[in-house]
């Protein structure tokens, strides 16, 4: 008839499907927001712009360490350059959030819906196996994931191509 379907090993049969669903959520959100971060920002002129800001964020400590006039106007003068950069690049940084939010909070919905306030995971090296509702186990769970995919797609801030 059909195949005989590979036995789990003995370590994964305790773990509720409520784990492991929830862990697949919410690394999918992670990689789809990543994947889209990655297409739809620009990381060299990101880049490019983070290095101005750095560089004019030492030279403005460095004017007000050293109190030198000259170096204080030029910091000064470029202030405004600076701050509408750092507005560029917050928007960069946001405009893919935006676009997920609304799916994330339908999907948030959803898992609040089915598994409301149950335990959805169990932490077995914490003494009596520690008991984690959707809330914290899906904060884990995404940012462990989203950590490891963004990096892996070099979305992180301080990553180039």
């Amino acid at each position: 008839m059909f195949p005989a379907f590979p036995s789990l090993p003995e370590w994964l049969l305790p773990i509720p499907y409520s784990t492991l669903f929830i862990l697949l959520i919410s690394m999918s959100l992670s990689f789809l927001t990543a994947l889209a971060n990655r297409l739809f920002t620009n990381r060299k002129q990101l880049h490019a712009w983070r290095k101005e800001v750095a560089r004019w964020n030492a030279d403005s400590k460095k004017a007000r360490k050293s109190g030198d006039k000259k170096l204080l106007a030029k910091v000064k003068k470029k202030e405004r350059h600076i701050l509408k950069l750092q507005s560029k690049m917050m928007w960069q940084s946001m405009k893919v959030s935006l676009i997920f939010m609304v799916p994330f909070f339908l999907i948030w919905q959803l898992l609040i819906g089915f598994y409301g306030g149950t335990t959805v995971a169990y932490i077995p090296w914490i003494e009596g196996a520690f008991e984690m509702p959707l809330f914290y186990w899906y904060l884990l769970c995404s940012f462990g994931s989203g950590t490891l995919i963004s990096r892996a797609l070099g979305v992180t801030p301080g990553a180039t191509e």
